[in-house]
């Protein structure tokens, strides 16, 4: 999107998490224009001033990463278990600093405690082996949808994606109601991290009746911090892989693939569907 219109950066400069660079095109190297790309800073997340992971982000919606990731990775139980929270800058990046109770943050140090000293996989930043896969409570059906009401949400999906549809460098994730409204959808240079900010904004709000939209791929983890937020139902754009399908077969999750106008493929529990 070379050299954007005035209209067109008016827009932008309302938008965090992009910005211009010069650049050159195959066809005009003798000519630099600029084009919109999007930004990626390094996010720490610090619980009770002790600094738990640092993850590469876009710079919006820190406050909801925060609290998804706490709520995904079973950090909390619940948006009382984070008494505040201050977004700061350091360095080349952010900090969110996260005050947890007492109770969360003494089973926090214990959870990296039994950590310590083992040998780093380097497996998604997962320090063991071992941490993967952890055990879900499974999920109740308490859920159902309707098939033919995703292929709205489907075509509204890139109206949540202000950053990406100037720089086509971003996923989105979405909170669909049982009737396929999107009442809230986010977007992050990471799907991890654009499904972690929508999990947070759920959890603010309160929405349990419906399921996630995420245009990604549906990969083990994206299973997994669904499940422990509760969430029933996982849509998809791209295929899924064969530890999600495992992982949302045992905890009773209903996977979805290749989710496209007109399109479905459903790995797991079809049952919730209509």
């Amino acid at each position: 999107m070379n050299n954007p219109n005035p209209n067109q950066s008016k827009i932008v400069n309302a938008i965090t998490g992009a910005r211009t660079i010069d650049l050159w095109q195959r066809h005009d190297l003798q000519q630099a224009k600029g084009d919109w790309l999007a930004e990626e800073i390094p996010v720490a997340l610090v619980y009770n001033g002790i600094s738990h992971v640092v993850m590469m982000a876009s710079p919006k919606d820190l406050e909801l990463f925060a609290l998804g990731f706490s709520l995904s990775e079973g950090i909390i139980e619940s948006p009382a278990d984070i008494y505040g929270m201050d977004v700061i800058a350091v360095c080349n990046g952010l900090e969110v600093q996260i005050e947890l109770s007492s109770r969360r943050f003494m089973g926090l140090k214990e959870r990296r405690r039994s950590l310590a000293g083992r040998t780093g996989c380097g497996v998604c930043g997962v320090e063991q082996l071992n941490d993967i896969g952890r055990p879900l409570s499974p999920l109740p059906f308490t859920q159902t949808f309707d098939l033919n009401k995703l292929d709205a949400a489907l075509n509204q999906m890139r109206d949540y994606q202000p950053v990406g549809q100037l720089t086509g460098c971003t996923h989105a994730a979405l909170w669909l109601n049982e009737n396929g409204t999107i009442l809230d959808g986010k977007e992050d240079i990471g799907r991890h991290v654009a499904l972690d900010k929508l999990l947070g904004v759920r959890a603010r709000e309160s929405w349990n009746t419906g399921a996630v939209l995420v245009s990604s791929r549906a990969s083990y983890e994206m299973v997994q911090k669904s499940a422990q937020c509760g969430v029933e139902i996982l849509f998809a754009v791209s295929a899924a892989t064969t530890l999600a399908v495992e992982v949302a077969h045992h905890c009773n999750l209903t996977l979805v693939g290749f989710s496209k106008p007109g399109r479905a493929t459903v790995y797991t529990h079809p049952q919730r569907l209509r």
